[in-house]
């Protein structure tokens, strides 16, 4: 007659180095009346912003990069030279209608179309960076609902995207520098600084208008709207000085129109605005800790919304 075996299995404990490795990811160890269970929470504060683990997804977010460039230029004609041909164009109406119509050529210190150009270089670059990141997520859907990765990659990669396009149309920038007849000063060493701050004012409004259009999809229509009105509320047509003194500073909390005025001051050999540059540079932060947070906080809800 065969004997029944006891049954003394027992769950095996987790080893030392599973435990910690839970530890460090925010996992939480819970024991109610005798049982085991793993609670999973996110990151409080500003560990949310998990830098680590974005320089872990670099290669990545480098492929990303490529990914937007080669879909933006993609059975296309003429290819890269629309990165040109878009500021070239806008040079050509904005000297037409507002230099020569709207007589705002006396107002600026060299020649109208370099000092147009030098403008529209941030410019086009910030409004294509952001209306490509503002939509980037609702147009990745197929990989938020289905892979895991940091979300942050999808519109930082469209803001990258937009770097090479600035690149290309730099070079146009000093081609004209060369045909004005336009020496650089000392002051060109800083051209790096404002554009690092442009991509940054980008970066933030991007990444919290890419959360607002995933939860809001009728903000997608506001990007539009939001990037025309900015355009006309900096000085890329015209000069800062046409500002009466006494609105320049509320004027200067747009967080481009410092930049844009530093960066063409940094060109052209201007006097720099460093009060309108300082505000602009302080809104810019605040509107990236705010952007950054924002996305940070409602990015586990994506893949349900999208």
């Amino acid at each position: 007659m065969l004997k029944q075996q006891p049954n003394n299995r027992t769950a095996p404990a987790a080893p030392s180095e599973l435990q910690s490795d839970l530890n460090e990811r925010g996992f939480r160890p819970a024991s109610p009346r005798g049982r085991h269970r793993t609670l999973i929470e996110p990151r409080r504060g500003w560990q949310a912003l998990n830098l680590r683990e974005l320089w872990r997804f670099r290669e990545l977010l480098f492929f990303l990069v490529w990914r937007d460039v080669k879909i933006r230029y993609k059975q296309t004609v003429l290819g890269a030279a629309w990165a040109i041909i878009q500021p070239v164009m806008t040079m050509v109406v904005f000297t037409v209608f507002f230099g020569k119509l709207g007589g705002m050529a006396q107002h600026a210190t060299t020649a109208y179309p370099v000092f147009v150009y030098a403008a529209l270089l941030p410019w086009t670059f910030f409004a294509a960076a952001v209306s490509l990141a503002g939509v980037s997520l609702i147009g990745s859907t197929h990989l938020v609902s289905k892979v895991y990765f940091p979300r942050l990659l999808i519109p930082l990669a469209s803001v990258g995207g937009s770097v090479l396009d600035f690149g290309i149309s730099f070079v146009v920038m000093i081609g004209l520098m060369l045909a004005y007849g336009t020496t650089p000063t000392l002051g060109f060493t800083l051209v790096p600084v404002f554009a690092l701050g442009t991509v940054l004012a980008a970066v933030g409004v991007g990444t919290l208008l890419s959360a607002l259009v995933v939860a809001y999809r009728d903000f997608r229509y506001v990007i539009t709207f939001l990037v025309q009105l900015l355009m006309f509320a900096s000085p890329v047509a015209y000069p800062l000085d046409i500002i009466p003194p006494r609105w320049q500073l509320l004027y200067c909390l747009n967080p481009v129109a410092g930049l844009i005025s530093g960066f063409r001051s940094a060109l052209l050999g201007e006097p720099f605005r460093w009060d309108c540059i300082g505000a602009s540079l302080c809104t810019t932060l605040a509107v990236l800790a705010a952007g950054l947070y924002y996305f940070r906080r409602v990015e586990r809800r994506f893949a349900d919304i999208i």
